[in-house]
């Protein structure tokens, strides 16, 4: 429990500018994950029209990723664990760029469902060593601001790829899109090698530990389980808002490509202040005395409770307001995520941190890969409300199994 009260280095000092040059680098890698998705779900229809895809195959496309995605973090968790973070995010980053500028090259639905199989691979990896990083880097008190900065990188991804893959795909074709973004990777990682140096700043020593080791231990923490259960049940919502939200406005509300290009990012925005205020709010709990657990759960809870107002889009309100329900969805998810992701830095020693996040992010790539053929069959049948009424109600649920995460703590368990 000495972690506690681990203080920051001195604001002036260069390994104190050293941690927060690495955080913006998290932050930034982030913000090219998202881009790199992104583009797919903006570029939906056209890429449909082109390769001549119907909603079914476009849904089997997404689920390529999804599918990619989950088992990856069976696997980029120990990678991460292995190799320690410098290395295994250089290796995740330079991955998955490639794999976005092969979707640039595609011929056909098979070539495409490849590629975003190959991105599903290598995206995973940012999830497990970004919060390995930040808890290497950061105090207890200052984590899930750390969680909240790089997170928010995703939402700046999500919020400027509606108006930059707009543009680019409408002046220089959609392929010349994947392309782009993913060259943006070769600049990413080339700052990562020169800036990223020396010792962490909290990185205690590792306790030797066998692989079986870790994953005995890692599988018997009834805490890591509360998580996956956690994330499969909420993480669909955000899968859903990130692959069809965009399409539901072209195709069921009207919106043209250059229409949804300058409005999507609204929901993202939103999403960015989510993630900052989540992670400052609980920041500001520890600072006041609370049990660091106890205020992750507290705003998840207050994120839970508001977040089904999105079941309003159901009735198809305006257009505004239907983008504003949305950015609610969006900012509680946000808050949800951060704190959800601190819980895991809070409660896991160093040796098994990447290892136990692995298995916690792979809760939501099963939520999101069995509920994304779901979601595309009701899309084949026009039937958008009753997915909206549906992820309305997953909150209140994924709350109930996050709870249970700080149970054994106040119980007396270990951290």
């Amino acid at each position: 429990m000495s972690a506690q009260v681990e203080t920051a280095p001195p604001e002036t000092t260069p390994l104190n500018r050293l941690r927060w040059a690495i955080l913006a680098l998290l932050f930034f890698s982030t913000v090219l994950n998202y881009l790199d998705r992104q583009t797919l779900s903006l570029l939906a229809t056209t890429v449909q029209a082109d390769l001549d895809m119907d909603d079914l195959e476009y849904a089997g496309v997404v689920q390529a990723f999804l599918i990619a995605y989950t088992l990856a973090y069976f696997v980029v968790g120990r990678v991460t664990d292995r190799l320690g973070s410098k290395i295994s995010l250089a290796l995740f980053v330079g991955w998955w760029s490639i794999a976005s500028i092969a979707s640039g090259l595609v011929q056909s639905a098979g070539h495409l469902w490849a590629s975003r199989f190959a991105l599903g691979l290598g995206e995973a990896g940012n999830y497990t060593a970004a919060p390995k990083t930040v808890s290497e880097w950061f105090p207890p008190k200052e984590r899930a601001f750390g969680v909240g900065v790089y997170t928010a990188g995703a939402m700046v991804g999500a919020t400027i790829a509606p108006p930059l893959i707009g543009w680019l795909a409408l002046s220089y074709g959609w392929r010349t899109a994947f392309v782009a973004v993913g060259a943006l990777g070769a600049i990413w990682l080339i700052a990562w090698l020169a800036i990223y140096r020396g010792q962490p700043t909290f990185a205690a020593p590792a306790a030797k530990v066998s692989e079986v080791g870790v994953w005995k231990s890692v599988i018997a923490d009834r805490r890591v389980w509360a998580l996956v259960g956690a994330r499969f049940v909420t993480d669909p919502v955000w899968y859903f808002y990130l692959f069809w939200f965009p399409k539901y406005l072209g195709e069921e509300r009207g919106l043209s490509l250059l229409q949804v290009a300058s409005l999507a990012w609204i929901v993202y925005l939103a999403a960015d202040a989510g993630s900052l205020s989540g992670g400052v709010a609980s920041g500001a709990l520890v600072k006041r005395g609370w049990d660091p657990a106890r205020s992750r759960v507290a705003m998840m809870a207050a994120a839970a409770l508001i977040a089904p107002v999105g079941g309003l889009i159901a009735l198809s309100p305006a257009t505004g307001l239907t983008l504003a329900l949305a950015g609610v969805v969006a900012f509680c998810h946000l808050v949800w995520q951060v704190n959800l992701t601190s819980l895991v830095v809070d409660q896991q020693p160093r040796e098994r941190v990447g290892t136990a996040f692995g298995l916690v992010a792979a809760g939501s790539g099963l939520g999101g890969m069995l509920s994304t053929p779901i979601v595309g069959q009701l899309v084949t049948t026009a039937d958008w409300s009753l997915i909206f009424i549906l992820m309305a109600v997953l909150y209140p649920l994924g709350l109930l199994l996050a709870a249970t995460a700080v149970l054994p703590l106040r119980r007396g368990a270990p951290a």
